[in-house]
């Protein structure tokens, strides 16, 4: 009879658990950040002056319980199809504190045939507190 083999550990299994545990936070994450529309409202009004670019000034208001940090708008400028036609990016800020907002300024190139204008948060991160990069 030959001697019993002690029962072999599976190698491994923490390693796969580390990758699916980070695999599962990163997913969350990316669903988070296609709704961080959700966590801003904008009002804006624009200026068009004789010559020039159209500036387009407004608030953006962060409604989420999380401070917003790195906060940036695109400003869109629509003909009467709904296309765009020009656009502008800005910096608002480096945070907005929950529930609290913050002015900005955008650019848009004037282009003929411009009906209406379209301003949105297109990057923020959200977190507590200041954050370094």
């Amino acid at each position: 009879m030959s001697p019993a083999v002690p029962p072999r550990h599976r190698v491994g299994t923490l390693p796969r658990l580390t990758v699916a545990v980070v695999l599962a936070v990163l997913c969350a994450a990316l669903a988070t950040s296609g709704r961080a529309q959700e966590n801003f409202r904008v009002t804006f009004t624009r200026e068009q002056p004789a010559s020039g670019p159209n500036i387009v000034t407004g608030t953006v208001y962060n409604d989420a319980r999380l401070d917003a940090h790195d906060v940036y708008v695109t400003a869109q400028a629509l003909n009467g199809a709904g296309k765009v036609v020009a656009s502008g990016i800005a910096y608002v800020a480096g945070g907005i504190p929950a529930g609290r907002s913050a002015n900005f300024t955008a650019k848009v190139p004037a282009m003929p045939g411009v009906e209406r204008f379209h301003v949105t948060v297109s990057s923020a991160r959200m977190g507590f507190g200041a954050q370094s990069p």
